[in-house]
């Protein structure tokens, strides 16, 4: 309710600039301001401290020295008492600490006695109106006697009079201490900074002219309240009254009052200094958060696979070695809007993509009824030319006749010349296809023809074109689809890893892997959006080889309990898992995602479930963030044992927790939608598979069942067992047998080598039955 004393009616980003510079304020001039604190009964010790904290803020705004900013202060009640002068401490630190010490001294609301004490004796310690006067009465507007005498008076001495409310203001009355115009004299202590904002904006003209550059006043819309107890007429009850007959009465109907609350309305205008706001333009590139800092600088905070430069730019590798062709549509489907889109993508690209020790040669083909190769496959060898060449191309306008430039660049785009001889022919050849205007002839042909040539092609384009790009590229795989114009400029990792998978497919492929997925299956996330999960398992398990010497993955859903659907070593290949997958059930009850990652722990990632000693480990958990709270410490004890935690967060979550459980924010990827699970999946398999190339131990997780310890040798291990034998002290000890190594044989250590690693399984399954 005391926030709502005063409300300006702007939009929480303007409010947010409001209060920025009211921070920054800093007012020079030489300038005399005193303080008059009301400190009565009707305040209460707990607004007075709250009046001494505004008071300390204020201060902020001035640049308080002998010979600039001089300050006092006088606290008010039955009668004014000076608690300091405005000679006394002359540094803003030992103002600011002098007003904390002021002790609360109680009394009946004396305003104008309080005035007229500033007509007797002047500003003390002032420079006699030598310099402007500026006096600063904080109250709740209360007072007991007259005020609008004493206030004309302190005015006509030319005294600016700024008129502070604090708790339940009677703004009537401050009205009539504030000087003119009210509305740039009248402020509320509920808002420090805006507060301050506010005396600098009306100080600024006059007194305080170093406004920063860019910054103006504005004025806005605003509403004051006042909140006053009124009587109001609740009914009627039976009462008895006298009658003019001896020993009479009579019954009548008295009315019932009640007092209440209200909140009265004062409209007004607010003005405000605003400065230029640094994120106002925009700079944070794919989908970056603008943090601005000061008036005048700012930082980006950019999403997973961004960041290659401080504004967000796509985070590119140019670790991959190929001859790039981009076929750009010239047409008049595509409107010269469309066209010079894609030149701004291409360069945008291509300056983060190609350097000078690049292995990648660029050409550039455009088309409508004919098709031209304004810049032939690697005729520039730097950037700047590049960028130079791609400027000069111009839009043409014909008809969108792709089918014919696909042809043709099969044909001619990549033909052995003598401008071609420093080119190497066994590099692969890619074609990207940038067009948003359906074809006006026949792509199929065109499209199985270039295929046939050995150019691998990727299509890229909006929504619509899907159909037709999937078409050329004959695999959706190699299809970008942007939602709108801005979201064209997103999709650049995405084209990065597409060309650097030409003869590297996606996924880790030869690198060995033990990969588990735990699914949300709780009411929280909801059946939709369940099978959306379920659809992202699915589509990620394409991406991987199947089988027990390279990939194997397992599938836990949970919801207040977790549940394996399969573990590691149950399916062999990718149609097994993925006909698996498709019959995952929804659960719906509540989450707990800490009892998910616990059993993955004790009951997956374990050698009697199928992992594999020497191979890298990884969960990815897909949440909504409920049930997040207990999942921190399970998740640790994963990453002790040398299995990564992989989050994947669809929803509102508090980011903290969520990096507890990631443990970093590498491995943290947080979405506002499930729709944007798509975008992500090329980089979230992408940092599954920088895992899986990174050292791993034998000896975690532990591979030793029982409480055996694992003890590592060059190449090996072995396994320490108590009251259990065999390599992985599967077997117990049966009581009356003669006592056994605990260990095994000096020579009978378990060698680990990649290709062995089905014959380990093989082995172990043996062993459990």
């Amino acid at each position: 309710l005391v926030w709502g004393m005063q409300q300006i009616h702007v939009g929480q980003e303007m409010i947010g600039k409001i209060s920025a510079a009211g921070q920054l304020m800093q007012c020079s001039a030489s300038l005399d301001v005193l303080f008059l604190l009301d400190g009565s009964y009707s305040i209460g010790r707990g607004s007075f401290e709250r009046s001494k904290h505004f008071a300390g803020k204020l201060c902020d705004a001035f640049d308080i020295h002998p010979d600039r900013v001089r300050v006092g202060m006088i606290q008010f009640s039955s009668t004014p008492h000076l608690e300091f002068s405005l000679d006394s401490y002359l540094t803003k630190q030992e103002v600011k600490e002098r007003i904390k010490r002021t002790v609360f001294r109680g009394g009946s609301t004396e305003t104008g006695q309080a005035l007229k004490y500033i007509l007797h004796k002047g500003f003390p310690g002032g420079r006699n109106s030598s310099v402007p006067e500026v006096l600063i009465i904080i109250s709740d507007g209360k007072s007991q006697g007259s005020t609008a005498m004493p206030a004309m008076q302190v005015k006509e001495r030319h005294i600016t009079v700024f008129a502070v409310g604090i708790k339940f203001p009677r703004w009537e009355e401050l009205h009539v201490l504030a000087s003119e115009p009210p509305e740039r004299h009248l402020l509320f202590a509920g808002d420090a900074d805006d507060a301050a904002n506010g005396l600098y904006s009306t100080l600024s003209d006059p007194v305080c002219t170093a406004t920063a550059p860019g910054c103006k006043v504005e004025s806005h819309p605003c509403e004051r309240r006042t909140l006053e107890t009124v009587k109001e007429v609740a009914g009627s009850y039976v009462c008895w009254k006298g009658s003019k007959q001896p020993n009479a009465v009579q019954a009548s109907l008295c009315p019932f009052i009640r007092w209440k609350k209200v909140l009265i309305k004062h409209p007004s205008r607010c003005f405000r200094t605003v400065c230029p706001d640094p994120c106002d333009s925009q700079p944070c590139q794919n989908g970056g958060t603008c943090v601005p800092e000061g008036l005048d600088r700012y930082h980006c905070l950019c999403l997973l696979g961004y960041g290659g430069d401080v504004h967000c730019a796509a985070k590119l590798s140019l670790e991959c070695g190929v001859d790039l062709l981009f076929l750009m549509d010239s047409s008049a489907g595509v409107t010269l809007e469309g066209f010079l889109r894609f030149k701004a993508f291409l360069k945008r690209f291509l300056q983060a993509m190609v350097g000078q020790d690049s292995p990648m040669s660029v050409g550039v083909a455009q088309y409508d009824d004919d098709v031209k190769i304004p810049i032939e496959l690697g005729q520039h060898k730097d950037a700047f030319s590049l960028m130079k060449s791609i400027d000069a191309l111009n839009f043409s306008g014909g008809r969108t006749l792709t089918g014919r430039a696909l042809q043709y660049i099969a044909q001619h785009g990549f033909r052995n010349t003598p401008a071609f001889a420093d080119v190497q022919d066994d590099l692969p050849r890619v074609v990207v296809l940038l067009t948003d205007s359906k074809s006006q002839d026949s792509v199929a042909e065109a499209a199985k023809y270039a295929k046939d040539q050995n150019l691998f092609l990727i299509g890229i384009g909006s929504s619509f074109m899907r159909a037709e790009l999937t078409t050329v590229t004959g695999n959706p795989q190699q299809t970008i689809v942007y939602l709108d114009p801005q979201d064209l400029f997103n999709r650049m990792p995405e084209l990065q890893r597409k060309i650097c998978s030409v003869g590297n497919p996606e996924g880790c492929q030869a690198q060995s892997l033990d990969l588990a997925f735990a699914v949300d299956a709780s009411s929280g996330v909801g059946l939709e959006n369940f099978l959306r999960l379920r659809h992202f398992v699915r589509g990620s398990c394409l991406h991987f080889v199947i089988n027990r010497d390279v990939t194997q993955i397992a599938l836990v859903i949970y919801g207040s309990k977790a549940h394996t659907v399969f573990a590691l070593d149950t399916h062999t290949s990718n149609s097994a898992v993925l006909q698996a997958i498709d019959q995952v059930p929804f659960l719906g009850d509540s989450a707990s995602a800490g009892s998910a990652l616990l059993h993955v722990y004790s009951d997956v990632m374990t050698v009697q479930k199928g992992a594999r000693p020497g191979v890298n480990k990884v969960v990815v958990l897909l949440t909504n963030g409920g049930g997040m709270q207990d999942a921190a410490v399970p998740a640790q004890q994963l990453r002790h044992n040398g299995i990564l935690v992989f989050v994947v967060v669809i929803g509102n979550m508090e980011r903290d927790t969520l990096l507890r459980v990631a443990g970093s924010p590498t491995y943290l990827v947080h979405l506002s939608s499930y729709e944007d699970l798509q975008y992500y999946q090329g980089l979230i398999i992408e940092r599954i598979c920088e895992e899986a190339r990174s050292p791993v131990s034998l000896c975690k997780p532990n591979p030793c069942m029982n409480q055996g310890v694992c003890i590592l040798g060059p190449g090996s291990y072995r396994c320490e067992c108590h009251g259990w034998e065999g390599p992985h002290c599967e077997t117990r000890v049966v009581r009356g047998d003669s006592p056994r190594s605990p260990a095994l044989p000096p020579r009978s250590h378990v060698q680990w080598n990649p290709r062995g690693l089905q014959h380990f399984s093989r082995a172990l399954q043996h062993s459990k039955r």
